[in-house]
């Protein structure tokens, strides 16, 4: 997988994928992704998982989504491949797709965690793989706590030179709603001195399933797309740096259509 190099970009190389292996795309992907998450969650229970096996399980799940056609198009890695400081990565969040792709494309540079929530890390088996990746972990039923805690939990994280992915939407959503687009992001960012690197991301080829919302249809003809912007240094209130990420998001997302 070339984007873990010293290129910029990352693109596909799919072979021709037969139309009833696209067809059964799901029932072919997800024994795979259980097999990769079940085996990453034996080792994290044995204290045995560093940085370097959750980019192989990552990897893992980017060569399964490939296997049955999904195109995966990165650019603009050098957005933080250089920085010589941790920061703050902010986007929009639309499937459970990045959760899984993204340590494969960023911890190869740095170490790097997510804010979860509470169900995350309660899930069975994928708990201990979450766990063991330090999240900050927020309830999601008090905004005034979760903030406080992302804000002390986030920075300790951030001193320790461990970068955050902030996804700022209450929720996964298809479309882009900005007015459910949070500042906590910046105002991390802000509080702990570091750049913020916004990323814009389409996932929905990882479909959200109406019984699991985890367990979705694949669909290998919806291509996904995840493009990082250059680094941005939040000043004053960071209204300003906000607007500014609501718009590559949206501009990207626009593209992409």
């Amino acid at each position: 997988m070339e984007f873990l190099t010293t290129t910029n970009a990352y693109h596909s190389s799919n072979p021709k994928i037969f139309s009833l292996k696209k067809k059964l795309a799901g029932w072919i992907f997800y024994p795979k992704m259980i097999s990769i998450v079940w085996k990453a969650a034996r080792l994290s229970k044995r204290g045995r998982y560093p940085g370097e096996e959750w980019v192989h399980s990552s990897r893992g799940i980017v060569r399964a989504l490939e296997s049955v056609g999904v195109d995966i198009e990165i650019d603009n890695l050098s957005a933080f491949q250089n920085l010589d400081s941790p920061c703050v990565f902010v986007g929009n969040h639309m499937s459970t797709l990045e959760t899984f792709v993204l340590p494969s494309i960023i911890r190869p540079y740095r170490a790097v965690t997510f804010i979860v929530k509470q169900e995350l890390i309660e899930y069975p088996v994928f708990k201990h793989v979450m766990i063991h990746c330090d999240p900050v972990v927020v309830g999601r039923t008090n905004p005034r706590e979760d903030f406080k805690v992302v804000m002390e939990e986030g920075k300790k994280r951030l001193d320790r030179n461990i970068s955050m992915i902030v996804f700022p939407q209450t929720t996964r959503r298809v479309d882009f709603d900005a007015g459910h687009f949070n500042t906590i992001g910046v105002k991390l960012a802000q509080r702990a001195g570091v750049p913020i690197v916004p990323f814009a991301l389409k996932t929905d080829a990882w479909g959200n399933g109406k019984w699991i919302k985890d367990f979705g249809k694949i669909y290998p003809e919806k291509p996904v797309r995840i493009h990082f912007g250059d680094p941005i240094v939040a000043d004053g209130r960071g209204k300003e740096t906000h607007e500014s990420i609501i718009h590559f998001i949206e501009e990207k997302l626009t593209a992409w259509s």
